[in-house]
């Protein structure tokens, strides 16, 4: 009898999210068995690496990769290698797109153009290493929109970033940034200190982060 897979474990194996798992079953590709409980169970014997189809409409296939800063610049390459790799092990025509910026800025020209090109239909398939890669908070809406535009999403990594813990130490020092400048115009000096105070202590923990 074949193993019976959980969602996740499904999605982990063939390198998609989940929400590519369900768009599947709702086109007819994959039909998972349901437990009494009503969650779905897919078979192992229909999990093979063939399964995933190629592109309808020659739509393109786009690698996004990103990093916080300038001093992370040998992560942005030894992502975009992975994506390359991955990419190329799978037959797959393809183009990277790269940010360097906040996971928390929707402003990146990147990002910018990388949505452009989905809200547009250019785009068949999303391949990140990491999902925090795409946003630090959003990125199930820009899933979402992948969803109603019937991008396939490949997550390679499905467990936690190393590089979490750094970049959301710069990403909250952004936001501090931020307020600093808007709460200093109020010239509060009890607002500036302790703005002063917070910033100083996110600024050890980066270091206590690199450092370490």
């Amino acid at each position: 009898m074949s193993r019976l897979l959980t969602i996740s474990q499904a999605a982990e194996m063939l390198g998609v999210s989940i929400i590519t798992l369900r768009r599947w079953e709702q086109s007819g590709k994959i039909q998972p068995t349901y437990t009494l409980g009503g969650h779905r169970r897919y078979l192992l014997s229909q999990l093979h690496p063939d399964f995933q189809a190629a592109l309808p409409d020659n739509r393109k296939t786009i690698a996004y990769a990103r990093v916080s800063s300038h001093d992370q610049k040998d992560d942005l390459e030894r992502q975009k290698q992975v994506l390359e790799l991955y990419c190329a092990s799978k037959g797959w025509q393809y183009e990277i797109i790269a940010d360097l910026g906040s996971g928390m800025n929707y402003h990146k020209k990147g990002l910018k153009r990388l949505l452009n090109q989905i809200i547009d239909g250019n785009i068949g398939r999303l391949v990140l290493t990491h999902k925090d890669r795409l946003l630090r908070f959003g990125a199930e809406l820009v899933f979402s929109i992948c969803e109603i535009k019937q991008v396939e999403i490949v997550i390679i990594n499905q467990g936690e970033d190393t590089s979490f813990e750094e970049d959301l130490a710069k990403d909250m020092l952004e936001i501090i940034t931020v307020l600093s400048a808007r709460l200093y115009g109020s010239r509060s000096r009890k607002n500036q200190k302790l703005l002063e105070n917070v910033k100083k202590a996110g600024e050890q923990k980066e270091v206590n982060l690199i450092s370490g």
